[in-house]
């Protein structure tokens, strides 16, 4: 893996923000362009390189890389479905979406679709509880949501996929 000058130029803006000898600070963002830059995910060698680019140990990426959920360890679909499991999701009914978009797509939680488009994660507070069930798809926050809600996401990712190929 190999950034563009553009992307490298961007990691140096980055580091810039820190004081010298504490580019580990900048681990997180660099770690978003990498995944950015690899296709949705971190593979080990992306992992490595930031280590590299960072003057860190691949260990210390490593470690930031498998504690937040935000950071894919291997290929996701083109929509990933984020949904929320903690307690206030889980008591408006986060557990029943999440059964019925794995039935719906036929896929497990953290399995992509055969056809490469969805790929369903659970994940920990999204700071959104006033709108639960919910569920993050990108930037966007999904509120709300029932099995209605589901099938409209669905229908709407699989039509702008298809006049997008």
């Amino acid at each position: 893996m190999n950034f563009s000058e553009e992307k490298l130029k961007k990691v140096q803006e980055i580091v810039a923000r820190y004081p010298e000898g504490k580019q580990k600070s900048a681990l997180i963002p660099v770690l978003h362009i990498a995944q950015e830059e690899n296709g949705g995910w971190l593979s080990a060698e992306a992992m490595d390189y930031v280590a590299g680019l960072l003057q860190l140990t691949p260990i210390e990426v490593y470690e930031v890389a498998t504690f937040y959920s935000m950071y894919n360890l291997k290929p996701v679909g083109r929509y990933l479905f984020e949904v929320c499991q903690t307690g206030p999701c889980m008591l408006n009914g986060s557990d029943g979406i999440i059964d019925y978009i794995r039935e719906k797509l036929n896929i497990k939680v953290g399995e992509t679709t055969a056809d490469g488009l969805f790929t369903l994660k659970t994940v920990e507070c999204l700071g959104a509880c006033g709108y639960a069930p919910m569920m993050q798809m990108g930037k966007h926050y999904k509120e709300h949501l029932t099995k209605e809600k589901v099938d409209q996401i669905i229908d709407e990712c699989r039509r702008t996929a298809a006049t997008n190929n």
